[in-house]
C-alpha cells in the first residue's frame, strides 16, 4: 500500500482541483530534504503550475504571523490530543481573517490534516520560504548581534558582504537576530555560510588556548 506522503505527493491535482490542468513541468529551485522539504516542494510545485505562488505565500505567512503572536497556536498544532479535525478548524479560521484564502492552500492542509502531518505546519511553512527565496533569487544572510543593530550599521554590513563573492550574485534578504549571550561582536550567516566575529567567541578561543598552554 502507498504511503501517506506519496498518495500527498502522486496526487498533486488534489491540490489543485477546481482549475484547468497545466501541463507545464515544475521543478523546484532547490532541492530540500526531510518530510517538511518534501512537503514544501509538492506545495510549491502545485502553486506553480498554477501561478498562486504569492497567494499561497501570503496564505502562509498569516499563519506564521498567528504562532508569533500566540506560542500556544503552535503548541496547539503539535499537541496529539487535539483531533485532526478541530486543528484544521484552527487553521481555517486563522487563514479567513485575512480574507479567503487560496484554494490551494485549503486542499494542501486538508491534505496535512489526512496524513496527521499538522504537527509539521512550522517547519513546513519555513521549508517553503527557503523555495521562495531561490525563487526570488535571493540569499538568507542572519546577522546575529547582542543588541539589536541600528539600519546604517545593518546597511554598512549588507553593502559589504552583497559586493563580496559570498553572495554568489544574489539579493541578500537580511534579518537582525539578538543573542545577548554573544557578549559583543556580530555572527553573520549568509547561505551556508558564517562568520564568527563574536566576543564569545574570541574569549573561547583564549580560554582554549590558556589551558592548552597549562
Amino acid at each position: 500500500m502507498a504511503s501517506r506522503f506519496t498518495r500527498l505527493t502522486t496526487s498533486i491535482p488534489k491540490l489543485t482541483r477546481g482549475y484547468a490542468a497545466a501541463p507545464t513541468t515544475i521543478k523546484a529551485p532547490i532541492t530540500l530534504f526531510g518530510l517538511d522539504g518534501r512537503y514544501a516542494t509538492a506545495l510549491y510545485t502545485a502553486a506553480a503550475r498554477q501561478n498562486s505562488l504569492d497567494s499561497v505565500e501570503k496564505d502562509l505567512k498569516s499563519l506564521t504571523q498567528a504562532v508569533e503572536k500566540d506560542q500556544s497556536f503552535k503548541g496547539f498544532l503539535e499537541n496529539p490530543t487535539i483531533t485532526r479535525s478541530t486543528k484544521m478548524e484552527g487553521i481555517t479560521a486563522v487563514l479567513k481573517k485575512t480574507g479567503k484564502p487560496n484554494q490551494i492552500t485549503e486542499n494542501f492542509f486538508e491534505t496535512l490534516a489526512e496524513n496527521g502531518r499538522l504537527d509539521q505546519t512550522s517547519k513546513v511553512i519555513d521549508a517553503f520560504s527557503q523555495l521562495m527565496s531561490a525563487h526570488r533569487n535571493e540569499l538568507p544572510l542572519i546577522v546575529t548581534s547582542a543588541k539589536a543593530l541600528d539600519k546604517a550599521a545593518l546597511n554598512k554590513i549588507v553593502d559589504s558582504l552583497q559586493k563580496s563573492n559570498l553572495a554568489e550574485g544574489k539579493k541578500l534578504l537580511v534579518s537582525n537576530k539578538v543573542k545577548p549571550d554573544i557578549l559583543g561582536g556580530i555572527l553573520v550567516e549568509i547561505g551556508d555560510k558564517s562568520i564568527d566575529l563574536t566576543v564569545s567567541s574570541k574569549l573561547a578561543k583564549l580560554n582554549k588556548l590558556v589551558t592548552d598552554s597549562i
